[in-house]
């Protein structure tokens, strides 16, 4: 039986399938590492812990406060809180994790 010819299209399906498994690797290697929580899920269990409605400013030192969650260097995290939490709350509707209360306060749907 002849050798096989390492054509173009034969070394570019082989990187194909080398780089798949790598990335596939690294994905299984992230996986194992804890994931950083997202400030959305920090805002909702300081909210669920707390029962009471809080303004995003409140939210952010608490959250702070608790080791929930830090600004990675961010100039307005309130701000950006404030913009996930009406996102979340316009995509899921009633089964957004957060209420609003009155202007600039929101609560969590569980204690409501």
């Amino acid at each position: 039986m002849a050798a096989q010819k390492n054509t173009p299209k034969r070394a570019k399906r082989a990187a194909r399938t080398k780089k798949a498994a790598r990335v596939t690797g690294a994905k299984e290697a992230s996986a194992k590492k804890s994931k950083r929580v997202s400030a959305l899920d920090a805002a909702a269990r300081v909210l669920a812990e707390e029962a009471k409605p809080m303004s995003c400013g409140e939210l952010i030192e608490a959250m702070a406060a608790k080791r929930y969650w830090s600004s990675p260097a961010g100039k307005t995290p309130a701000s950006t809180l404030y913009s996930a939490i009406l996102r979340e709350m316009n995509t899921k509707g009633s089964a957004a994790r957060f209420r609003k209360t009155e202007r600039g306060k929101f609560a969590c749907r569980e204690t409501a």
